[in-house]
């Protein structure tokens, strides 16, 4: 008997959606001509109960408009915030933990609607332990932090030790460029699908998904993150719609 027939994964732990809702490109694709653009993610929440919001990389919101997202969602959805580029791009985790801290306040003010921290590195910064060491203790480990690294030096079993040491979930990538290897540093598990044959464009095959599919139900965890960024053509939307289907049979 398969994987995919023996293990079942509860709804309450299969957070699965797109990276972001508001795509311009997404008008009679997924949201119909006829609704105004203010209900677009009223729409959204009609078809996932979770999104990865990626307009916090940049700008750092206000506690305010956190309040706003918290106000606008439906009881059950939940939010993945992407950390602020300032923090992760422009300081390099040089000396952020204040401004990491005043990020996590946007979580606190989420509250139950709060899901992951996604910290994404830039591609040029290459594998260095004291880099390493600066990011894990800059991090609570009361909250769930995601990594993202776009330098494939990252891979490697130091760091997957000292996230498994520290609680910190190592970002699973599908790109062009990336390993897609399937690392779990924590209880849960969180994948980023950005497309395989080209970047923010490409449609996954169902065969391509039920392989992840296969891949999620065997690492058994507690709970699943998984965002598609390959929003051109609304692929997200279809790719995320499919996999959820078949981890939910």
């Amino acid at each position: 008997m398969s994987i995919h027939h023996i293990i079942r994964i509860d709804d309450d732990m299969c957070h699965i959606g797109c990276s972001g809702w508001f795509y311009w490109h997404w008008k009679g694709k997924f949201y119909p001509e006829s609704i105004p653009q203010n209900k677009w993610f009223q729409h959204y929440t009609k078809y996932f109960d979770t999104v990865e919001l990626n307009s916090p990389f940049y700008h750092f919101p206000k506690l305010s408009t956190a309040k706003t997202w918290y106000r606008n969602a439906p009881k059950d959805f939940i939010y993945t915030l992407k950390v602020n580029r300032f923090i992760t791009h422009i300081k390099k985790f040089k000396n952020t933990k204040k401004l990491i801290k005043d990020f996590y306040k946007l979580g606190n003010a989420l509250n139950e609607k709060m899901g992951c921290f996604l910290f994404q590195l830039p591609p040029s910064l290459k594998y260095n332990k004291e880099k390493l060491n600066e990011i894990i203790k800059q991090l609570d480990s009361k909250k769930k932090n995601v990594v993202e690294f776009r330098h494939e030096s990252w891979f490697r079993e130091e760091v997957y030790d000292e996230f498994k040491k520290n609680k910190v979930i190592f970002c699973i990538v599908s790109s062009p460029e990336m390993p897609e290897d399937f690392i779990k540093t924590a209880e849960d598990v969180y994948l980023r699908f950005h497309g395989k044959a080209s970047m923010y464009g490409s449609l996954y095959t169902n065969k391509e998904l039920k392989n992840w599919a296969k891949k999620i139900k065997k690492s058994q965890a507690k709970n699943v993150w998984a965002y598609f960024n390959n929003d051109d053509n609304a692929n997200a939307v279809k790719n995320s719609l499919y996999l959820r289907k078949i981890l939910k049979a």
